[in-house]
């Protein structure tokens, strides 16, 4: 008896980043998860350009949207592919790793403190 995958059920709509003019937007081409744009493996470094500029203050909000994007693309994918679909450490770098927080470079301290 083999194994079935569930079929995906509803996740985030990959509708971001949000397109700003009437070029193809930089969004995920299911169930390949291929840039709609540019043909590149989604998240595409334009989008990840964007998605950082659109949740600029919601650093928070744009890792969950991404693991659920992530979810997602790996159901799909597993679907196409099962028997050598990609790591799964490897998508959580393509969809999550990179949006962490951003580290801010401190000041230097003042002169004659340490």
């Amino acid at each position: 008896m083999g194994t079935r995958l569930p079929t995906p059920g509803p996740g985030p709509d990959p509708d971001r980043p949000r397109a700003a003019d009437r070029r193809p937007p930089h969004t995920p081409l299911r169930p390949t998860w291929c840039c709609r744009a540019d043909g590149q493996p989604w998240p595409c470094g334009e989008a990840r350009l964007l998605l950082r500029r659109e949740y600029d203050t919601n650093a928070v909000g744009l890792t969950i949207y991404l693991a659920g994007l992530m979810y997602e693309a790996m159901r799909d994918l597993y679907q196409l592919n099962p028997h050598d679909g990609p790591e799964p450490g490897a998508l959580f770098h393509r969809f999550v790793a990179w949006a962490g927080p951003r580290r801010v470079a401190l000041p230097p301290p003042p002169p004659g403190r340490s």
